[in-house]
């Protein structure tokens, strides 16, 4: 796996009448395409289709009984024109080529929703659930975090191969909002096809906008436009969240109540995981450093001993991160050879390193070169998703750590009951195959185009501008920033740092609230932190849906 990505690790034609009444969703007409500009003959690769299902889960000892649609909608790159497709002449080979004759990329999105039953439809709340990657599907969030029944993993270890208990699950999102859990264009169950298609979906803006069109699509088939809308994203899907809420908001004129961000990174400059290859930049080291000091005590490596209280040692290593840390990383080579000592030693307290590690390494200490280090002297290497994690050592010579111990001890398990879920239960699946991943390491691109720019800006991922430009255009928007202390692919106080440089005005800052656990990337693999982070994003919810909020 490569370290710069963040591995976490489709419609039916239904009317409002037909889910208010409480009848399974109708499977669209398989020849025709549902687009927002209207129904129009399909000639290409992919057709919708859908399956519904039903059942019933206990939340938090309240009773909801859904409905369950899984199903595909089909969605086409930015400048498809769906009105020169529908009036084209039989002779224009351009509109009536599919993929598969070499007409043009499009891609088949597959999804899985929930309907509370008995629920008033079309004013429910409504939230839009994905993972990140890039080129994962949303099979952890669905499995692990909101969707009616969970997969139980082991906390803090390898969980036992199958078979895999499958739960009914207590904290699912159900009792807040209808539930949407979307696979990315070419993951999971989704599908992407024709000439340059890789190019088509894969990147920052080209998927974005696949995921614009997916939820206007679905607000159309479903009658869900009047609905309070929510977006949520996990690690990659955070960016996603960025882009999207402030292009459905400031060109399609679709304002969202909320944004979720889990386990966030908005600024790519800001990630641990390369910075060697960036000199000069060393904010990077700065907000990694609260989330060493936490894996250190979790670990009980903190030089000195363990504090008795977690959130008071961070404050203290939050400190010291953006004072004397932060200032002696500034001056480089003019650093003081006694000041550097000293630093090295309140550092080594922190992160539980050794001074001459430290003082070897420059001060600067990748994650990589984190989990390799911290656990070397038994044989270790500490988890990346969740540091919590440890396995054996893959070769006990090398600098950085060469694989994750937390998605080695927690994968299988999602993606076999995954696989087993979809075909049993919701009744999807038969005769395709379901990827865990998508190859997207060579075709991704990051390059972005930032609100107002002409072309994107040299240099790392940042869509801090996208976020902040959707609060500005849109000063009602809420968003819940939420993460785990010992997540070291997207440390918790990289995003705080992110939150409080975004250019807004001072006001807006109170539209943003903060929550963080005593878990990893993936918050909810830990089960009392899972409930936690379910009440604060139920209450998120509740509270800005009301009108005049």
């Amino acid at each position: 796996m490569k370290r710069a990505l963040l591995f976490a690790a489709c419609l039916s034609l239904t009317t409002v009448a037909a889910l208010a009444a409480e009848a399974p969703p109708k499977a669209p007409d398989s020849h025709k395409a549902d687009l927002p500009g209207g129904s129009v003959e399909r000639t290409g690769l992919f057709s919708p289709e859908s399956v519904a299902s039903e059942g019933s889960v206990t939340v938090e000892g309240q009773r909801i009984d859904y409905r369950t649609v899984a199903g595909t909608l089909v969605i086409h790159p930015k400048g498809w024109d769906d009105a020169a497709r529908a009036t084209a002449g039989k002779g224009d080979d351009k509109a009536e080529k599919g993929p598969e004759a070499g007409g043009g990329p499009e891609a088949s999105m597959f999804y899985v929703a929930y309907f509370k039953k008995g629920a008033p439809t079309a004013g429910r709340p409504i939230t839009f659930l994905y993972n990140g990657g890039p080129g994962s599907p949303t099979v952890w969030l669905h499995m692990g975090a909101f969707g009616p029944r969970r997969v139980v993993t082991r906390d803090g270890g390898h969980t036992p191969a199958a078979p895999y208990g499958l739960v009914d699950n207590a904290y699912s999102l159900l009792d807040a909002s209808d539930l949407v859990f979307i696979d990315a264009p070419g993951t999971g169950f989704s599908r992407i096809a024709g000439k340059d298609k890789e190019k088509a979906f894969w990147g920052v803006d080209p998927d974005a906008h696949a995921f614009e069109q997916f939820i206007i699509g679905f607000l159309g088939q479903y009658g869900r436009w009047n609905s309070p809308k929510y977006l949520f994203g996990e690690s990659y899907g955070t960016p996603r969240s960025a882009v999207v809420v402030s292009q459905l908001e400031t060109d399609q004129s679709i304002d969202f109540n909320g944004v979720i961000l889990l386990s966030q990174i908005l600024n790519f400059d800001l990630s641990v995981d390369g910075p060697l290859a960036n000199p000069g930049s060393d904010q990077a080291y700065i907000t990694a450093l609260p989330t060493y000091a936490a894996t250190a005590w979790y670990h009980d490596k903190v030089s000195g001993g363990r504090p008795s209280d977690l959130e008071t040692f961070l404050k203290d290593a939050e400190a010291f991160a953006i004072g004397d840390y932060a200032s002696a990383l500034q001056a480089g080579s003019e650093l003081d050879p006694a000041r550097r000592q000293a630093v090295a030693e309140r550092l080594s307290h922190f992160t539980g390193l050794p001074v001459a590690y430290l003082l070897k390494a420059d001060l600067r200490v990748t994650g990589g070169m984190f989990e390799k280090t911290l656990q070397a002297d038994i044989g270790l290497t500490t988890g990346r998703l969740d540091t919590r994690f440890a396995g054996s050592d893959i070769d006990p010579l090398s600098k950085e750590a060469e694989y994750d111990p937390q998605s080695a001890s927690l994968s299988s398990a999602y993606v076999s009951a995954f696989n087993d879920y979809a075909r049993t239960q919701l009744n999807y699946g038969a005769g395709k195959t379901f990827l865990p991943q998508a190859e997207v390491y060579r075709s991704w691109s990051f390059t972005h185009r930032q609100p107002g720019q002409s072309e994107g800006p040299p240099g790392g991922l940042n869509v801090m501008p996208d976020l902040a430009v959707a609060l500005k255009y849109n000063p009602q928007l809420k968003i819940l920033v939420t993460g785990g202390y010992y997540d070291l692919a997207t440390p918790f106080y990289e995003g705080w740092y992110e939150m409080h440089h975004l250019p807004i005005p001072a006001s807006l800052q109170g539209n943003i609230e903060y929550h963080y656990y005593p878990s990893g990337h993936m918050v909810y693999a830990n089960e009392p932190s899972l409930k936690a982070l379910h009440d604060d994003t139920a209450d998120f919810i509740r509270r800005t849906q009301e009108p005049g909020r």
